[in-house]
């Protein structure tokens, strides 16, 4: 079949996505930052006990499973489209240590590594794996072993930004962005060792998904939506105990734009640097770190990772 273009009708008007500022489009699991005092904002909160820095109330973002569809080994690159055809996101990741009041993480060749779906729900490196329900056959562009995948070092403020697309979902997941932090490892063409520091994921509200779900080249994908509240990685996150609101996925304020905006999405991650959570370069996770998740019909994990045979 014909390929639909690089980007479709984009809904008419830009989007922001700010953890602790005004705007949200999706939350995340792990937001960073909340605003104090922001009780209604639906951004997750902190106990009193927890450092703060100005406005800020500093939250720990909480670990998630890196999932079965992990790569290591992936280029530093600021734009990691590669011709996919969806609507375009910036996402701007600020990384700030937790345990020293929330200071921007930076230095020690920190870097932080995302990875996601096409808008169909297809992974580089597992093209052949069926995302569910009535989709086209995966669209050829792009590197297949590397589409939507890359690192980024951080800055001095601890922000690494990237170019993108709005993913897409496959069954049974919401739509959502993986990402993995990185201290202490050497940056080239590619992040090599170190630690990973952090693991966590992305995820977008059901009402943006619902959305995007409607409109070109989304909309070719048919296959009923998985609201957050029924995504296993979010029970997962709000089953720990002492932490049932770790995971908040907010409604999406909204301001005006073109289609040519696209969508911005601007996240604060806390992590505790001196726990790591897996090798360097984002490694099979060590021992006590999240499990893998059963990929979609067809996936082979990555080696090392055996998903534990969840539905």
């Amino acid at each position: 079949m014909g390929k639909t273009p690089t980007t479709g009708p984009v809904l008419g008007r830009r989007q922001a996505i700010a953890v602790g500022g005004g705007a949200a489009l999706a939350t995340t699991a792990l937001a960073g930052c909340a605003t104090a005092g922001d009780g209604g904002s639906g951004t997750t909160t902190a106990a009193s006990s927890s450092p703060t820095t100005g406005e800020r109330v500093c939250v720990l973002s909480p670990e998630v499973t890196e999932g079965p569809y992990y790569l290591d080994g992936q280029l530093v690159r600021e734009d990691i489209t590669e011709g996919k055809q969806g609507f375009p996101l910036e996402l701007a990741i600020t990384v700030v240590d937790y345990a020293n009041g929330c200071a921007p993480l930076a230095g020690e060749n920190v870097a932080v590594e995302i990875w996601h779906c096409d808008a169909w729900g297809y992974y580089s490196g597992y093209t052949e794996a069926s995302p569910g329900g009535e989709v086209p056959a995966e669209d050829g562009e792009g590197d297949e072993d590397s589409f939507l995948r890359g690192v980024q070092p951080a800055d001095e403020e601890g922000t690494a930004v990237f170019r993108t697309i709005v993913p897409g979902w496959y069954s049974p997941r919401v739509t959502h962005i993986h990402l993995k932090v990185h201290t202490q490892g050497e940056i080239d063409t590619t992040y090599e060792g170190g630690t990973t520091v952090h693991t966590g994921q992305l995820l977008f509200s059901d009402d943006f998904c619902a959305e995007v779900a409607e409109r070109e080249p989304y909309s070719e994908h048919v296959l009923e939506l998985t609201p957050v509240e029924d995504d296993q990685v979010y029970q997962e996150a709000r089953s720990v105990e002492g932490e049932p609101d770790s995971m908040v996925v907010t409604p999406a304020p909204v301001t005006e734009g073109t289609p040519e905006d696209g969508y911005t999405l601007t996240v604060v991650v806390g992590v505790t640097p001196e726990e790591s959570t897996g090798g360097g370069g984002g490694g099979t996770p060590g021992e006590g770190a999240p499990d893998g998740m059963t990929p979609p019909d067809g996936a082979t994990p990555p080696d090392g990772m055996t998903p534990p045979g969840q539905p």
